[in-house]
Order: structure tokens, then sequence, then C-alpha cells
């Protein structure tokens, strides 16, 4: 038997199996640590329940908490729109701002939106025939950003 001293190596090769499973070796265990790491840190370990969180055990007969005037103003005066149309809403709107000015500062944001429900009710060309200059036109340019 004959040895010889000179050894060649083994040519590994690194095919694409070999390659993502080093990868997957390398990234999986961060991953991991990582996604419980969060886990562990989203837990309430405090025992409360958070005041946002509804649970079953409260009474529902009880009133829901009052919400901002504008708020209130502006579904009121979508529905409305939805029930009339966008002439008696613009209206409502301005007397609303002229008996209670805090309104005034939330005029262009409900014209707005009063503009964009109207084109989605009635289409950009007959939205537009409703214009006026309520709140600085604001309901055109809801109605414009929708067309």
């Amino acid at each position: 038997m004959t040895h010889s001293n000179s050894h060649t190596p083994r040519r590994h090769r690194q095919g694409p199996a070999r390659r993502i499973g080093r990868t997957l070796a390398l990234v999986l265990p961060v991953v991991l640590v990582l996604s419980g790491t969060l886990a562990v840190a989203s837990v309430n370990w405090t025992g409360t329940t958070p005041s946002t969180l509804t649970t079953a055990s409260e009474d529902i007969s009880k009133p829901a908490k009052s919400r901002a005037p504008q708020d209130v103003l502006r579904d009121v005066l979508l529905a409305e729109l939805q029930e009339k149309d966008p002439g008696i809403a613009l209206t409502h709107l301005q007397q609303e701002v002229d008996r209670r000015p805090s309104l005034a500062k939330h005029c262009v944001s409900i014209a707005r939106a009063l503009g964009r429900a109207a084109v989605q009710h009635y289409g950009p060309a007959r939205a537009q025939s409703f214009s006026r200059p309520v709140c600085d036109t604001a309901f055109a340019a809801g109605v414009a950003e929708t067309s």
C-alpha cells in the first residue's frame, strides 16, 4: 500500500440550497430574538386594562363620550347633504359658524368634506353647481379634489 503525502482537498460545491441554508442559519435566530423581544415588550405586565380598550363587561347603556362640536356638526351636515342637497347643508354651515364663531376655524375642513361627499353623491358637475362662497369657497375645493 502506498500512501502519498500529497492530499488534494475536496472542493465543496456552494449550491443555491446550501447558500440559502447558511443565510437562514444566520438570520433566523436574529429574527426570532427580535420578534420575541417585541412580543414581550408589547404585553401589558401591570395587569390593568388600558382605558382605550373596550371590554365586554362595560355597561353599554352609558351614553357615549361627548364629541367635539365640529365633528358633530360635520356629521349632521353630511347627513343633511345626503337627505336634502348640498345647498341646504352649506346654508346651515354658514348659519352655525355665524351663530358659534368658535367653529370658524373648522369651517374650511367641514366645507371640503361636504364638497367631497357631494361629488360622491351627485357627481362632479352637479356637485359644483351647489358651490357658494362659504368658508372661502372650500366647498368648491373639496369638489375639485375629488373630481
